[in-house]
């Protein structure tokens, strides 16, 4: 495993993927009985999702397994060590074979970026993960081959796939973290989306302070308030969103073909 010392000298090669992995299986199996690291792995996703990345420790985690807290380090070395594992392990939720069943190349980046963006949404610790870490595990690795294929389908040049990928899924990292977090500040609050939300515009809207800000936006605040529950505004949003980006790819592949040199 990646050892706390050798991560903080190296961050940029330091991952337990990089691992050889023959160490990686040994340390897999033949630790104390009734343990093993997918038990562990999934009880860290249930603790990230209940309590966050700050909260989650080893002993915290021993405790929830009812096991000692030296019996993990039988499996890892880190706190690091559980969070690539549990990254992994979310990228798993992402249904490849829908994937490859879902007909044209903009029908697979609708289903990617979908299940991706509920993927964090279910998962908020996700995000804050995704630049600390390498996610080079075969999970992660498997949905990118996809996101590619996908991409490349479309016909766009090689030098422009990068450019097209990073517009759609960044753009669903953006929008899966900023709704996982509302959220998370409702469930906070002890409030459903609707209220929070609801309460967050009155608050601001009914405040003098602010009436000569929100002219500009006014109309779109009341749009927005008419258009149904915070989960319908947040569907409705993502799939025009999604539209556009993929209109968007379209128009630059017709663009690089008649920029092409004629023959």
């Amino acid at each position: 495993m990646v050892k706390a010392a050798d991560r903080a000298r190296n961050p940029a090669r330091s991952s337990v993927w990089l691992e050889n992995g023959d160490r990686r299986a040994a340390r897999s199996g033949g630790g104390p009985a009734g343990l093993d690291r997918d038990r562990i792995v999934a009880a860290s996703i249930r603790m990230l999702d209940e309590e966050g990345l700050a909260k989650l420790s080893m002993r915290k985690l021993a405790t929830e397994l009812n096991v000692t807290a030296m019996s993990l380090y039988w499996y890892v070395d880190t706190k690091d060590d559980i969070i690539e594992y549990a990254i992994d392990t979310c990228y798993a939720e992402i249904d490849l074979a829908e994937v490859d069943s879902a007909g044209d190349w903009r029908d697979r980046i609708k289903v990617l970026a979908l299940a991706y963006r509920r993927m964090l949404v279910r998962h908020p610790w996700m995000s804050p993960c995704a630049g600390q870490y390498l996610n080079i595990g075969p999970h992660a690795i498997a949905v990118g081959s996809k996101i590619q294929e996908a991409v490349r389908a479309s016909g766009l040049p090689l030098d422009r796939q990068p450019s097209a990928m990073s517009a759609v899924f960044q753009f669903v990292y953006g929008y899966g973290t900023i709704e996982s977090q509302f959220q998370r500040r409702a469930n906070e609050a002890g409030m459903s989306q609707d209220d929070f939300y609801g309460e967050s515009i009155r608050a601001f809207r009914d405040d003098p302070r602010f009436v000569e800000a929100l002219e500009p936006i006014a109309e779109i605040l009341d749009e927005r308030a008419s258009h149904g529950t915070v989960s319908d505004i947040w569907d409705r949003d993502f799939d025009y969103a999604l539209e556009v980006l993929i209109a968007g790819i379209e128009v630059m592949v017709e663009r690089s073909r008649s920029d092409r040199p004629a023959e």
